[in-house]
Parts: C-alpha cells; structure tokens; sequence
C-alpha cells in the first residue's frame, strides 16, 4: 500500500476517532486492513471507535439538553407570563425528546383531578381539554406515587383502573407509549409532565431525567404562579379592606360630621328644616320630616309644602314598624327607601323619610339617619317643653287677668306686654270647652291660632282665649272650626261681650262660665255661641243638669208626655203662646189657625197645666221651661 493509500486510511479512523457519523465501522475494518492492522487488531479498533462515537453523540445531545435547560432557567429568572412560558416548556421538551406527543397536566388540589394545560404535537380537542377523575389511569399513579412512570403499551397499562373517556382520548390521539414524571414542590404534587409516541418506545434513564429536569423547571414555573397568585390575592385582599377601610373611615367621618350639626341644631333652635337640610345635603337624598299625622313639617331639597301628604301604605307599614324597633326599615318603594320614626320612649312624634340617591346607604348611614330621627325627638321635647312653659305662664297669667281678686292683678300690664300683647287692647272673653284629654292639646293649638291676638290658658276647667279689638270679628267661628279639625270632635265656643276695660274680664268670665255650665246641663257640647242668648237662664239655673231637667219635665212635661201618647202637637201652641204675650188671637196668626182653634188648644193645655197656669207666676215658670226647652233640643 502506497503512502497516499495509507494517508487516506488514516483519515478514516482520524474521523471516526472524532465522532463523525458518516464514517460507519465496516469502513473503520477496511482502513484498518489497508495499515495491516489485522481482522483481530481492526475489530478491537473498531469497537472502540463505536464506544467514542456514542459517547460524543451522548455528550452533544446533553449539551443540547443543558443549552434548553440553561435558557428555560433564563425564562423563569425574567418570569412574566406563566401561560406562554408553560407553553414552550412542553414544546421545548417536545423538542428534545422527540416525542409525537408532549403535554403537561395540572393537579387541582381540591378535587384532586388533573387537568391537561398544555400540549404540544396534539390533534385533537378532546385530548387538549382532557380531565383525569382522581385515582385514574397512569396519571393519578405518578400523581399518587410521585415518581416518574412509564409503559410501553397504554391499552395494556394494567397498574391502576382504566377510565373510559380517557382510554378513548389516548385512542383518538393514536398514543402507544407514555412516559410521565411528577412536578413537585415540597412534596406536594403540582401536576405532571408526559412525553407520548404514536409506536412501541421504551424510554431511557437519559430521557427520564432530562424530563424529570424539564417537570423541576414547570414545577418552579407553577409554584411561581401559585405564589403570584396568592401574593395578587393578598394584594387585592389588602386593597380592598383599605378601600373599605377608608371608606368606612370617610363614612363615619360623615357621620360625625352630621351628627356635631344635628346637635348644633338642637342647641342653637335651628328646627326641623336644618335637620332635613344636614341630613339630605349628607346623603345626597331628599329628606322629608313628617309630624305625627304625617303631614310635612320639613323637607330638602324640595319645600315642605310641595310634597304629597298621602304616603304609600308600605311607607306607613314601615314606620310602624320602626316604632317598634327605633331603628331604620328598608322600604321596596322606590319614593321613599329608607323611613326612621321619630320617637323618645313610647312617645311617637313622626317620622324621617329619606328618598332614593346615587349614593348607597350603609350601616353607618343608617345610624346616622336614626341619629337625625332621634335628633328630631329632642327638638319635638325642646319644643313641647318650651310650649309648656310658655303655657304654664300663659294659663297663670290668664287667671290672675280673669280673678277679681286686687293681689292677682298687680303688674298685670308689665306681664301682658311680655307676652307681646297690650293689656288695654284686650276685650274679648271666649270660652273653650273640650273634653278633659284634650285641653291641653286644644290649648297648644288655641295659642298658636290666636297668636297676637291675644292669650290664650287653660282656666276653671275651660280653654280660655282673651281676645284683643284686632281679632276679627269671625276669629271665633274660625277658632272653633280649626279646633274640631285638629281634635276631630267636638267644640263648644261661648263669646261674652265686650269689656269696656281690662277690669271687666272676670265678670265677663264669669258670665260665659256659667253659659258653660248651663249649656252642659243641657247637653249641648259642639256649638258657637254668645252668652247674651243664655244669660237670663244661666243667671237662674246655674246648677247642675239633673236638677235642670227636672224643672223642666215638671213644669211642661205633661204636655210633651200627651203629645207622644196622641201624636198631637201642643207644645208647639205653648211655645207660639209663650212668644206671642199670652194672646190667643196672636197666637192663631202666628200659627195660622182660627182663633176658636187656638181657644180649644188652649183648653185642654189648661187641662194638663191646671186651672192657674195662666197666672203670672207660674206663666212665668211655663216661659222659662219652654225656652230652655227649645235650648236643650237645639
């Protein structure tokens, strides 16, 4: 063999000692035989020669795998996106372990099912979203075992129980062989990552542990997430009980505000319509304050006089109900949401109505809309203490003004100015009279209608209004209609005539009280009337009713007794006889009838009356029965 043939067969095994993969070992044989090497020498040679080749080829392949593990260990140093860098973890391991199939499946702890997240070389959908029930198939066993599993056939996978859906998935997919390693964290398994052929494959140790390598690098990418996870949780978490902190903080700092001018309203007499106006420019509702019989007393923004005084009967429902408890009832009205009753106690004064607004009430509104009602109770007590004061002063001042007695009436002047009213100025005895329980109330009312013009006190068991000459003279028809308005009954008003000075007001009093007196003997309670009508009969029969009634059954009763038992009508006569002079020809005119009609009328009156009723004294006593007769029937 010549030097070049020589040189050439050098260069054979020169390449193949360096791994190069086109020089095959028959070549290797050859070159040798050409140096004389010998079948035995060559053989050994050669056999060397395969040994390094698989281990170059060992040695590239590793440092391909470390380069993929090198650079998804740079991914997960820049993390961002978990999705996409889980997505080319499966491809990078399709990549490397030339597998048709690579898919990772994660494990829900609280179902234990593994879900398959990704895959890389998959067809079709049904495999893409498979779900593993725990305790199936070969993935709940690497998931259980937590070691890396693999069989050569999976329809003949025989170590734990088959799952119909599963095995038809694997089928549609045409996977023979599976290797799966489990990704774990601290022991706790987070899914697993799986290299499939479509043929028989046995996978290698190599092959395992680069997977297992790729499983760590999902398991750090999944941990990863879990933690972002928890750690955005917390976030929200936090940022929202600070969000709710502060705006519990800035609710309440509403509240306190609200409630520093509800009291401000309170001390400084600001009344119902600043309550309303703190309330609703609070809340940014409208606010409306009702009165007992739930008529409008203050609203904002809209005037008291402009809203309905007809409430929804859920509204009213909701009230009594709030009566009940003293807290805020939610209303499904969409006018009137939220109501509070006013209340101090037992005692119920109204109630707050709050309309509908953008902004939502919470707890803390709510006690701040009780805190208003509550507000409003002190300023209905401050209000009815002050008016009972004022009354109680009105009542002593209108007694002593109303007594004859000289040490009562010193410094009447000085008293009756304080009361914004001129003592010369006041002329007009009038006369009130109520049931007992509602004295007090119809006094209230008596003194806010009279007003200037005069005062007003409760006095020897009547309402007593001491007019001044600016009251008209229909002021008390209207007094007395606004009264049996405000206590829904009836009302008896008895006017006395003018006094010419402020000294005259006791007798003049006085003569209305007994007008009182009489009338009440006779059972009239609801009129207006003037003592000049009354005052003969008063002057004589100022007792009680029984004794009153008794003189007038006595004195005309036979008379009535016959006209019930004949259907006749003579006391019509006796009246007409009384008011015609005792003239039986006036009498005929008066009735139109004949005077011998009128006579025989006459005769049987006498037959009832007796022989002497037409003498002057018990002619008299007939008038004066007769007369109160007609009183007592109108």
């Amino acid at each position: 063999m010549d030097s070049r043939e020589s040189g050439d067969a050098l260069g054979i095994l020169a390449d193949a000692m360096v791994g190069e993969l086109t020089v095959d070992s028959a070549a290797v044989r050859e070159a040798l035989d050409r140096i004389a090497a010998g079948p035995a020498g060559g053989a050994a040679f050669a056999e060397k020669v395969r040994r390094h080749q698989a281990e170059l080829t060992r040695l590239r392949r590793r440092e391909r795998e470390l380069g993929v593990l090198f650079s998804s260990a740079r991914e997960l140093a820049e993390l961002r996106d978990i999705d996409a860098l889980l997505g080319r973890l499966v491809s990078r391991a399709h990549e490397m372990m030339g597998t048709d199939v690579t898919y990772l499946s994660e494990f829900d702890p609280a179902t234990r099912e593994l879900n398959v997240r990704k895959t890389a070389g998959s067809v079709t959908p049904q495999f893409q979203h498979l779900r593993v029930p725990p305790g199936m198939g070969l993935a709940s066993q690497i998931a259980d075992s937590r070691a890396a599993q693999w069989v050569l056939r999976y329809q003949d996978y025989a170590e734990g129980p088959h799952e119909e859906l599963i095995d038809d998935a694997v089928a549609a997919e045409g996977i023979v062989s599976i290797l799966g390693v489990p990704m774990l964290s601290d022991g706790q398994v987070l899914g697993v990552l799986f290299a499939a052929t479509r043929q028989e494959y046995a996978f290698t140790p190599d092959e395992i542990a680069v997977l297992s390598a790729l499983a760590d690098h999902a398991s750090v990418v999944l941990q990863t997430a879990s933690t972002l996870e928890q750690v955005r949780r917390s976030e929200d978490e936090a940022r929202t009980a600070l969000d709710r902190l502060t705006e519990y903080l800035q609710v309440r700092d509403r509240s306190t505000v609200v409630h520093q001018e509800l009291i401000e309203a309170v001390l400084v007499g600001g009344g119902f319509e600043q309550v309303a106006g703190t309330l609703s420019t609070a809340l940014g509702r409208t606010v409306t304050i009702v009165d007992r019989d739930l008529h409008a007393v203050a609203s904002h923004p809209t005037p008291a006089g402009q809203v309905s005084a007809q409430l929804p009967p859920l509204v009213r429902d909701a009230i009594t109900s709030s009566r009940t408890t003293g807290h805020c009832v939610r209303v499904d009205d969409p006018g009137t949401p939220i109501v509070a009753a006013v209340i101090a106690g037992e005692l119920y004064f109204g109630a707050v109505l709050v309309g509908s607004g953008d902004l939502e009430l919470g707890p803390v509104d709510e006690r701040t809309i009780e805190r208003a009602a509550q507000v409003g109770a002190l300023l209905v007590l401050q209000q009815n203490a002050m008016a009972d004061a004022d009354l109680r002063a009105r009542v002593e001042l209108v007694a002593d003004l109303l007594d004859p007695a000289p040490e009562r009436r010193r410094d009447l002047e000085r008293r009756v100015r304080a009361q914004h009213v001129a003592l010369a100025d006041l002329e007009t005895v009038v006369l009130v009279s109520v049931p007992a329980e509602d004295r007090a109330t119809a006094a209230r009312d008596a003194t806010a209608f009279v007003g200037r013009h005069g005062l007003v006190g409760e006095h020897a068991g009547v309402v007593v209004a001491v007019l001044t000459a600016t009251a008209p003279p229909e002021f008390t028809l209207d007094l007395r209609n606004h009264l049996r308005q405000t206590l829904h009954g009836s009302v008896l008003a008895i006017t006395t005539p003018r006094a010419e000075s402020p000294d005259a007001l006791p007798a003049r009093f006085e003569s209305g009280l007994r007008t009182s007196r009489l009338l009440a003997a006779l059972g009239t309670t609801d009129a207006a009337v003037s003592t000049d009508a009354y005052l003969p009969y008063a002057l004589l029969f100022d007792t009680d009713a029984r004794t009153l009634n008794a003189f007038i059954d006595e004195t005309i009763g036979p008379v009535r007794a016959y006209d019930d038992g004949k259907g006749t009508d003579l006391l019509a006569t006796l009246r007409a006889f009384v008011r015609n002079e005792a003239s039986p020809t006036k009498t005929a005119r008066a009735l139109n009838y004949h005077t011998n009609t009128i006579l025989q009328r006459l005769h049987r009156l006498e037959m009832l009356l007796g022989p002497e009723w037409r003498g002057d004294e018990h002619l008299f006593r007939i008038s004066a029965a007769v007369r109160l007769d007609e009183l007592r029937g109108q």
